[in-house]
Protein backbone atom coordinates (compact mmCIF):
# COMPACT_ATOMS: atom_id res chain seq x y z
CA UNK A 1 0.00 0.00 0.00
CA UNK A 2 1.15 3.71 -1.20
CA UNK A 3 2.42 6.06 1.47
CA UNK A 4 -0.37 8.43 0.23
CA UNK A 5 -3.27 5.79 -0.10
CA UNK A 6 -2.15 4.84 3.88
CA UNK A 7 -3.05 8.27 4.75
CA UNK A 8 -6.24 8.82 3.12
CA UNK A 9 -7.76 5.77 4.48
CA UNK A 10 -6.46 6.58 7.90
CA UNK A 11 -8.09 10.12 7.50
CA UNK A 12 -11.23 8.54 6.41
CA UNK A 13 -11.52 5.83 8.70
CA UNK A 14 -11.82 8.97 11.47
CA UNK A 15 -13.89 11.03 9.42
CA UNK A 16 -16.63 7.93 9.60
CA UNK A 17 -15.82 7.26 13.43
CA UNK A 18 -17.72 11.10 13.78
CA UNK A 19 -18.75 13.79 11.90
CA UNK A 20 -16.46 16.98 11.07
CA UNK A 21 -19.54 19.96 11.63
CA UNK A 22 -23.14 19.88 11.54
CA UNK A 23 -24.74 20.46 8.11
CA UNK A 24 -24.88 24.24 7.16
CA UNK A 25 -27.46 26.64 6.66
CA UNK A 26 -26.71 29.19 3.53
CA UNK A 27 -28.98 31.30 1.74
CA UNK A 28 -27.95 30.03 -1.22
CA UNK A 29 -30.41 26.67 -1.90
CA UNK A 30 -27.10 24.46 -3.13
CA UNK A 31 -26.71 21.65 -3.79
CA UNK A 32 -29.97 19.55 -3.37
CA UNK A 33 -28.75 16.83 -5.76
CA UNK A 34 -25.18 14.80 -5.44
CA UNK A 35 -21.85 16.87 -6.77
CA UNK A 36 -19.23 15.30 -9.59
CA UNK A 37 -15.89 16.01 -8.68
CA UNK A 38 -13.64 14.92 -11.51
CA UNK A 39 -9.80 13.76 -10.76
CA UNK A 40 -8.15 13.89 -14.11
CA UNK A 41 -6.22 11.12 -12.97
CA UNK A 42 -5.92 7.59 -11.20
CA UNK A 43 -7.10 6.80 -7.65
CA UNK A 44 -4.28 7.15 -4.69
CA UNK A 45 -2.26 9.59 -6.33
CA UNK A 46 -1.69 13.22 -4.35
CA UNK A 47 -4.55 14.81 -6.81
CA UNK A 48 -7.16 12.73 -5.95
CA UNK A 49 -6.40 12.03 -1.57
CA UNK A 50 -6.83 15.97 -1.82
CA UNK A 51 -9.98 15.63 -3.51
CA UNK A 52 -11.37 12.57 -1.14
CA UNK A 53 -10.14 14.90 1.59
CA UNK A 54 -11.95 18.06 0.50
CA UNK A 55 -15.04 15.51 -1.09
CA UNK A 56 -15.81 13.73 2.49
CA UNK A 57 -15.55 17.30 4.46
CA UNK A 58 -18.19 18.90 1.56
CA UNK A 59 -20.70 16.00 2.07
CA UNK A 60 -20.74 16.35 5.49
CA UNK A 61 -20.94 19.97 5.79
CA UNK A 62 -23.43 20.79 3.13
CA UNK A 63 -25.43 17.18 3.50
CA UNK A 64 -25.23 16.17 -0.39
CA UNK A 65 -22.66 13.83 -1.22
CA UNK A 66 -19.53 14.88 -3.36
CA UNK A 67 -19.17 12.29 -5.17
CA UNK A 68 -15.12 11.47 -6.59
CA UNK A 69 -14.64 10.55 -10.16
CA UNK A 70 -11.31 9.19 -11.65
CA UNK A 71 -11.03 10.22 -15.08
CA UNK A 72 -7.41 9.75 -16.31
CA UNK A 73 -5.66 10.20 -19.50
CA UNK A 74 -3.83 12.83 -22.01
CA UNK A 75 -2.30 14.31 -18.69
CA UNK A 76 -5.20 15.33 -17.62
CA UNK A 77 -6.72 17.26 -20.74
CA UNK A 78 -9.16 13.92 -20.57
CA UNK A 79 -10.87 14.80 -17.42
CA UNK A 80 -10.57 18.44 -17.79
CA UNK A 81 -12.34 18.75 -21.39
CA UNK A 82 -15.30 16.82 -19.61
CA UNK A 83 -15.52 19.39 -16.72
CA UNK A 84 -15.36 22.50 -18.77
CA UNK A 85 -18.08 21.17 -21.16
CA UNK A 86 -20.58 20.60 -18.20
CA UNK A 87 -23.33 22.59 -17.81
CA UNK A 88 -22.19 25.63 -15.07
CA UNK A 89 -24.43 24.60 -12.58
CA UNK A 90 -21.71 23.87 -9.08
CA UNK A 91 -22.96 20.25 -10.00
CA UNK A 92 -19.79 19.41 -12.10
CA UNK A 93 -15.78 20.79 -10.46
CA UNK A 94 -12.67 19.36 -10.75
CA UNK A 95 -10.00 18.88 -8.61
CA UNK A 96 -6.53 19.70 -10.55
CA UNK A 97 -2.77 20.25 -10.11
CA UNK A 98 -0.44 22.77 -11.92
CA UNK A 99 -0.68 20.46 -14.74
CA UNK A 100 -3.24 22.73 -17.11
CA UNK A 101 -1.24 25.62 -16.43
CA UNK A 102 1.90 23.66 -18.31
CA UNK A 103 -0.45 21.95 -20.76
CA UNK A 104 -1.71 25.51 -21.99
CA UNK A 105 1.84 25.96 -23.68
CA UNK A 106 3.09 22.33 -24.06
CA UNK A 107 -0.15 21.31 -26.46
CA UNK A 108 -0.54 22.37 -29.68
CA UNK A 109 -4.03 21.51 -29.79
CA UNK A 110 -6.67 21.65 -27.46
CA UNK A 111 -10.21 21.93 -27.49
CA UNK A 112 -10.04 24.16 -24.28
CA UNK A 113 -8.18 27.18 -22.78
CA UNK A 114 -7.60 26.62 -19.15
CA UNK A 115 -7.98 29.65 -17.97
CA UNK A 116 -11.02 30.99 -19.96
CA UNK A 117 -12.61 28.13 -19.43
CA UNK A 118 -12.77 27.46 -15.79
CA UNK A 119 -13.94 29.58 -13.03
CA UNK A 120 -11.07 29.21 -9.86
CA UNK A 121 -13.19 28.35 -6.46
CA UNK A 122 -10.66 27.29 -4.33
CA UNK A 123 -6.67 26.76 -4.00
CA UNK A 124 -6.16 23.48 -1.74
CA UNK A 125 -2.29 23.17 -0.76
CA UNK A 126 0.79 24.13 -2.31
CA UNK A 127 3.32 20.59 -3.04
CA UNK A 128 6.81 20.67 -2.69
CA UNK A 129 9.35 18.73 -4.00
CA UNK A 130 12.70 17.34 -2.59
CA UNK A 131 15.69 17.09 -4.64
CA UNK A 132 16.93 13.20 -3.99
CA UNK A 133 20.03 11.27 -5.72
CA UNK A 134 20.82 7.99 -5.56
CA UNK A 135 23.57 6.87 -2.79
CA UNK A 136 26.21 6.66 -5.96
CA UNK A 137 26.20 9.61 -6.60
CA UNK A 138 29.09 11.44 -4.70
CA UNK A 139 27.41 14.55 -4.17
CA UNK A 140 26.56 15.06 -0.16
CA UNK A 141 25.33 18.73 -0.79
CA UNK A 142 23.04 20.74 -3.20
CA UNK A 143 26.14 22.83 -3.83
CA UNK A 144 28.14 19.68 -4.96
CA UNK A 145 25.40 17.78 -6.70
CA UNK A 146 25.86 21.59 -8.68
CA UNK A 147 29.53 21.25 -8.95
CA UNK A 148 29.30 17.68 -10.20
CA UNK A 149 26.48 17.98 -13.20
CA UNK A 150 28.44 20.94 -14.67
CA UNK A 151 31.76 18.70 -14.45
CA UNK A 152 30.12 15.68 -15.49
CA UNK A 153 27.89 16.97 -18.10
CA UNK A 154 25.17 14.68 -19.62
CA UNK A 155 26.45 11.65 -17.32
CA UNK A 156 23.26 12.12 -14.45
CA UNK A 157 19.86 10.86 -15.43
CA UNK A 158 16.89 12.26 -14.39
CA UNK A 159 13.27 10.50 -14.55
CA UNK A 160 9.67 12.05 -14.11
CA UNK A 161 5.82 10.53 -14.83
CA UNK A 162 6.65 12.03 -18.64
CA UNK A 163 7.59 14.76 -21.10
CA UNK A 164 5.82 17.50 -19.52
CA UNK A 165 4.92 16.82 -16.48
CA UNK A 166 5.38 18.99 -13.48
CA UNK A 167 8.66 17.00 -12.09
CA UNK A 168 9.94 17.47 -15.49
CA UNK A 169 8.75 20.68 -16.03
CA UNK A 170 11.14 21.56 -12.30
CA UNK A 171 14.28 20.15 -13.62
CA UNK A 172 13.91 21.81 -16.76
CA UNK A 173 13.39 25.19 -15.11
CA UNK A 174 16.10 24.44 -12.95
CA UNK A 175 18.48 23.02 -16.05
CA UNK A 176 17.83 26.50 -17.48
CA UNK A 177 18.52 28.63 -14.48
CA UNK A 178 21.54 26.43 -12.81
CA UNK A 179 23.22 26.15 -16.25
CA UNK A 180 23.58 22.21 -16.47
CA UNK A 181 22.68 19.76 -18.98
CA UNK A 182 20.89 16.38 -17.20
CA UNK A 183 19.51 13.81 -19.15
CA UNK A 184 15.63 13.44 -19.11
CA UNK A 185 13.91 9.75 -18.43
CA UNK A 186 10.14 9.95 -18.88
CA UNK A 187 8.26 7.38 -17.26
CA UNK A 188 4.41 6.27 -17.36
CA UNK A 189 4.23 7.84 -14.05
CA UNK A 190 6.36 9.20 -10.70
CA UNK A 191 6.01 5.54 -8.96
CA UNK A 192 7.71 4.04 -11.62
CA UNK A 193 10.19 6.33 -11.76
CA UNK A 194 11.09 6.26 -8.00
CA UNK A 195 11.61 2.70 -8.65
CA UNK A 196 14.33 2.99 -11.08
CA UNK A 197 15.91 5.91 -9.09
CA UNK A 198 15.93 3.34 -6.16
CA UNK A 199 17.60 1.09 -8.08
CA UNK A 200 19.96 3.21 -9.25
CA UNK A 201 18.92 3.20 -13.00
CA UNK A 202 18.75 6.76 -12.94
CA UNK A 203 20.18 8.70 -10.69
CA UNK A 204 18.38 12.18 -9.60
CA UNK A 205 14.58 13.21 -9.18
CA UNK A 206 12.67 16.32 -7.92
CA UNK A 207 9.94 14.08 -6.27
CA UNK A 208 7.28 14.42 -4.43
CA UNK A 209 7.68 14.68 -0.64
CA UNK A 210 5.01 12.05 0.41
CA UNK A 211 6.01 9.70 -2.10
CA UNK A 212 10.14 10.09 -1.03
CA UNK A 213 10.04 10.61 2.47
CA UNK A 214 9.92 6.65 3.75
CA UNK A 215 13.03 6.31 1.84
CA UNK A 216 14.80 8.88 2.74
CA UNK A 217 14.27 7.75 5.90
CA UNK A 218 15.44 4.89 5.63
CA UNK A 219 18.70 5.86 3.88
CA UNK A 220 17.91 4.60 0.19
CA UNK A 221 17.58 8.03 -1.26
CA UNK A 222 19.93 11.26 -0.50
CA UNK A 223 18.06 14.73 -0.03
CA UNK A 224 19.19 17.62 -0.76
CA UNK A 225 17.28 20.60 -0.68
CA UNK A 226 13.14 21.08 -1.71
CA UNK A 227 12.07 23.18 -4.33
CA UNK A 228 9.46 25.30 -2.71
CA UNK A 229 10.86 29.23 -1.83
CA UNK A 230 10.51 28.50 1.89
CA UNK A 231 11.57 25.06 4.10
CA UNK A 232 9.22 22.33 4.15
CA UNK A 233 8.15 21.66 8.05
CA UNK A 234 8.44 17.92 6.97
CA UNK A 235 12.32 18.18 6.31
CA UNK A 236 13.10 20.96 7.71
CA UNK A 237 16.94 20.43 7.89
CA UNK A 238 17.24 21.22 3.95
CA UNK A 239 17.69 24.15 2.54
CA UNK A 240 15.79 25.45 -0.48
CA UNK A 241 16.90 25.23 -4.18
CA UNK A 242 16.66 28.69 -4.17
CA UNK A 243 19.10 29.01 -1.47
CA UNK A 244 22.34 28.39 -4.38
CA UNK A 245 20.06 28.99 -7.17
CA UNK A 246 18.50 32.59 -6.63
CA UNK A 247 14.39 32.94 -7.73
CA UNK A 248 13.94 29.21 -8.23
CA UNK A 249 10.60 28.27 -7.15
CA UNK A 250 8.77 24.77 -8.83
CA UNK A 251 6.43 24.19 -6.02
CA UNK A 252 2.79 23.01 -7.26
CA UNK A 253 -0.78 23.62 -6.65
CA UNK A 254 -3.72 21.41 -6.48
CA UNK A 255 -7.56 23.02 -6.02
CA UNK A 256 -11.00 23.17 -6.81
CA UNK A 257 -11.95 24.55 -10.65
CA UNK A 258 -15.99 24.75 -12.14
CA UNK A 259 -16.96 25.62 -15.45
CA UNK A 260 -17.30 28.86 -16.28
CA UNK A 261 -20.09 30.68 -16.05
CA UNK A 262 -21.03 28.94 -13.03
CA UNK A 263 -22.88 31.17 -10.46
CA UNK A 264 -21.19 33.43 -7.87
CA UNK A 265 -22.82 32.84 -5.17
CA UNK A 266 -22.29 28.52 -5.89
CA UNK A 267 -18.11 29.56 -6.04
CA UNK A 268 -18.34 31.98 -3.08
CA UNK A 269 -20.40 29.24 -0.71
CA UNK A 270 -17.71 26.23 -1.95
CA UNK A 271 -14.48 28.60 -1.34
CA UNK A 272 -15.82 29.39 2.06
CA UNK A 273 -16.52 25.96 2.89
CA UNK A 274 -12.98 24.16 1.41
CA UNK A 275 -11.44 26.82 4.16
CA UNK A 276 -13.10 25.84 6.97
CA UNK A 277 -12.45 22.37 5.95
CA UNK A 278 -8.42 22.99 5.10
CA UNK A 279 -8.95 24.89 8.80
CA UNK A 280 -10.28 21.24 10.40
CA UNK A 281 -7.79 19.53 12.41
CA UNK A 282 -8.21 16.00 10.32
CA UNK A 283 -7.37 18.24 7.29
CA UNK A 284 -4.24 19.63 8.84
CA UNK A 285 -2.93 16.66 10.25
CA UNK A 286 -3.51 14.85 6.58
CA UNK A 287 -1.80 17.56 4.44
CA UNK A 288 0.93 18.09 7.07
CA UNK A 289 1.77 14.12 6.99
CA UNK A 290 1.59 14.37 2.89
CA UNK A 291 4.14 17.38 3.46
CA UNK A 292 2.17 20.19 1.65
CA UNK A 293 0.83 22.96 2.65
CA UNK A 294 -2.53 24.36 3.21
CA UNK A 295 -3.37 27.63 0.66
CA UNK A 296 -6.37 29.21 2.03
CA UNK A 297 -7.86 32.33 -0.27
CA UNK A 298 -10.53 33.61 -1.49
CA UNK A 299 -11.42 32.53 -5.55
CA UNK A 300 -9.92 35.65 -7.41
CA UNK A 301 -6.30 34.29 -5.34
CA UNK A 302 -6.52 31.06 -6.83
CA UNK A 303 -7.30 32.73 -10.07
CA UNK A 304 -4.37 34.79 -10.03
CA UNK A 305 -2.26 31.69 -8.85
CA UNK A 306 -2.84 29.98 -12.11
CA UNK A 307 -2.57 33.07 -14.21
CA UNK A 308 1.05 33.47 -12.70
CA UNK A 309 1.81 29.44 -13.03
CA UNK A 310 0.60 29.60 -16.69
CA UNK A 311 2.90 32.28 -17.96
CA UNK A 312 5.93 30.56 -15.58
CA UNK A 313 5.51 27.35 -17.19
CA UNK A 314 5.15 28.72 -20.57
CA UNK A 315 8.62 30.00 -20.54
CA UNK A 316 9.89 26.60 -19.08
CA UNK A 317 8.26 24.65 -22.00
CA UNK A 318 9.57 26.96 -24.54
CA UNK A 319 13.07 26.79 -23.07
CA UNK A 320 13.16 22.93 -23.18
CA UNK A 321 11.65 22.93 -26.57
CA UNK A 322 8.60 20.38 -26.01
CA UNK A 323 5.66 20.26 -28.33
CA UNK A 324 2.92 17.57 -27.80
CA UNK A 325 0.07 17.51 -30.33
Amino acid sequence: MSPLLRKFLQFAAAATAASMLSHAACAVDYPTRPVRVVVPYVPAGGTDIFARMVGSYLSERLGQQFVIENRPGAASNIGTEEVVRAPPDGYTLLMVDSTPTINATLYTKLNFNFIRDTAAVAAIVRVPQVVVLHPSVPAKTFPEFVAYAKTNPGRLNFGSGGSGSPIHMAVELFKKMADVNLVHVPYRGGGAAVVDLLSGQIQVMFAAVASSIEYIRAGSLRPLAVTTATRSALLSDLPTVADYVPGYEASFFVGLVAPRNTPAEIIDRLNKEVNLGLAHPRSKALIADLGAEMLPGSPADFGKLIAAETEKWAKAVKFAGIKVE
